[in-house]
C-alpha cells in the first residue's frame, strides 16, 4: 500500500492510501491545511488538538452546506423533469388534434372536390 507525507498545522504525517490515490490525499490534506493555516490567523494560537478540531468542524460544516445545496437541487431537477414531461404531454395532445383537425380538413377537401366533379366535369379538350 503506497504511503505519502502530509503536512498538517507545520506536523509532517505518513499516510497509507489505496494505489493511485496519492495526489488526491495529498491535495485533501492541502485543503485541510489551508482551514487549518485560516482559523490559525482568525483566532491565533489556541492549540493543536483545539484547532484541528475547530478546522475539522468547519470542513463538515462546508459538506453539510454542499450537501443541503446539493438536495435543493436534487428537488429542482425532480420539479423541472415533471415539467418537462408535462409539456411533453401537453405537445403530444396538440400534435394530435392537429393531426386530427387536419385529417377533418382534409375530408372536407375531399369531399368538396368530389362535389365539384360531379356537379361542373371539366371541359374535354
Amino acid at each position: 500500500m503506497p504511503e505519502v507525507n502530509v503536512e498538517i498545522n507545520g506536523r509532517k504525517y505518513r499516510m497509507a492510501c489505496e494505489e493511485g490515490q496519492q495526489k488526491h490525499l495529498i491535495g485533501l490534506a492541502e485543503r485541510f491545511n489551508s482551514q487549518v493555516e485560516a482559523l490559525k490567523g482568525a483566532v491565533g494560537e489556541i492549540g493543536d488538538n483545539r484547532l484541528t478540531v475547530m478546522a475539522g468542524i468547519a470542513v463538515v460544516d462546508e459538506l453539510a452546506e454542499a450537501e443541503r445545496k446539493i438536495k435543493a437541487l436534487e428537488t429542482e431537477v425532480v420539479v423541472l423533469t415533471r415539467a418537462g414531461q408535462e409539456v411533453a404531454a401537453e405537445y403530444e395532445a396538440l400534435e394530435h388534434k392537429f393531426a386530427s383537425k387536419l385529417g377533418d380538413a382534409a375530408r372536407a377537401l375531399e369531399g368538396a372536390a368530389v362535389a365539384l366533379d360531379e356537379t361542373a366535369p371539366l371541359p374535354q379538350g
